[in-house]
């Protein structure tokens, strides 16, 4: 949910084109497998089309490749901060929620959002919601990042 709520936030901002969007699990369980129906539903009712997206494994390459590593419970952060290779990596993974305002300062236990696939509809609409509380700190700090790139680009 939260990779296609992120690259439509993005689009609406008109940053699609200069930023990579992706996900992936921390195991290979779910790869290979479409989207949970309960997620497809409640993206669907928002006008997110989710029925191309397919789950994936991490890859230990993407420490080097991707700018910003987001984490969506405290679980994967963990493993996310104990699998990073070096400095660098860990200085690219972030909670998803610490750029929601109302959670900023909260402990990263705090900031974690419980996968809902163990509950009902209810639990997928709440996560919905914390994914979308954070949304406009992410997009900022997206075009932050994109500017300041840009302005150390040749020209």
């Amino acid at each position: 949910m939260a990779e296609l709520m992120l690259k439509a936030a993005l689009e609406r901002e008109g940053l699609d084109g200069l930023v990579e969007v992706d996900s992936a699990g921390t195991t290979g369980y779910e790869a290979g497998r479409p989207i949970d129906p309960r997620a497809a539903r409640r993206l669907a009712a928002t006008q997110l089309a989710s029925d191309h997206h397919v789950a994936r494994e991490w890859e230990p390459g993407w420490f080097r490749e991707r700018d910003l590593i987001l984490a969506l419970d405290i679980d994967h952060y963990a493993w996310l901060t104990e699998a990073a290779p070096d400095q660098e990596s860990l200085d690219k993974i972030r909670m998803l929620r610490s750029f929601d305002p109302t959670m900023a300062e909260r402990d990263r236990l705090d900031q974690g959002i419980e996968d809902p696939w163990y509950g009902g509809h209810a639990d997928f609409d709440a996560v919905w919601h914390q994914i979308h509380a954070a949304l406009p700190g992410l997009v900022q700090h997206i075009r932050s990042a994109v500017l300041r790139n840009t302005q150390l680009q040749p020209h």
